[in-house]
């Protein structure tokens, strides 16, 4: 079996190859620091209203203009990372939020998860997402950062067999295998990323779980 170096190599690889952006995380600590401070410096989701693109009187251009407050999603996170989290938040004035996130389909900028595997064969992400409000972080935010435990990368699909079954016998069941940012070549064989999900996949690989 391959040792834990030479599979976070393999992963990061194979991610890489697919647009993923990886980079290391000593701790939990560190990856919520990584992902207030990528949320802060991007520019902020605009709003996309009807009409903004024909002559409007001035009130209807100042709102056209608007751009909602920054907004960060991290459904599922134990409450002391949350907590953690939402302090960093509140010092740069980004909204942090578990739920509700069907309020805010129009502008989540940082979807913040933990993945439960990785495939380092193919650099896939494996989710269990039979909560709607992370299947949305993962796929309505314009940025999907996703924490990966080291320890929890495998070689290949076939090496989680068992996990897999162990998630397929629980009820209801969704799991989400996510390999890179979102892309698409249906229109005019043009790759398009960000088409059906985040423009950008942020791995982090968390050495100290």
């Amino acid at each position: 079996m391959d040792n834990l170096d030479a599979l976070t190599g393999r992963f990061r690889t194979a991610a890489e190859k697919v647009s993923a952006i990886v980079a290391p995380a000593a701790t939990m600590a560190e990856a919520i620091s990584y992902a207030v401070n990528l949320c802060d410096t991007k520019e902020a989701c605009q709003l996309l209203v009807s009409g903004c693109d024909s002559p409007l009187s001035a009130p209807a251009e100042t709102l056209c203009d608007l751009k909602q407050q920054k907004v960060m999603a991290a459904p599922g996170m134990a409450a002391d990372v949350f907590e953690t989290m939402a302090a960093q938040c509140r010092e740069k004035g980004i909204l942090l939020i578990r739920d509700g996130l069907r309020d805010h389909l129009a502008g989540i900028d940082i979807g913040f998860t933990v993945a439960d595997f990785g495939i380092a064969e193919t650099g896939t992400l494996v989710i269990d997402s039979s909560s709607e409000a992370i299947r949305l972080a993962t796929m309505v935010s314009e940025v999907h950062v996703a924490v990966l435990p080291q320890k929890q990368i495998r070689a290949t699909a076939v090496d989680l067999e068992a996990e897999l079954e162990a998630f397929m016998a629980a009820a209801p069941d969704y799991l989400a295998f996510i390999t890179g940012a979102s892309r698409t070549a249906d229109i005019e064989r043009v790759l398009a990323l960000g088409v059906h999900g985040p423009l950008e996949l942020h791995i982090l690989l968390l050495e100290d779980a």
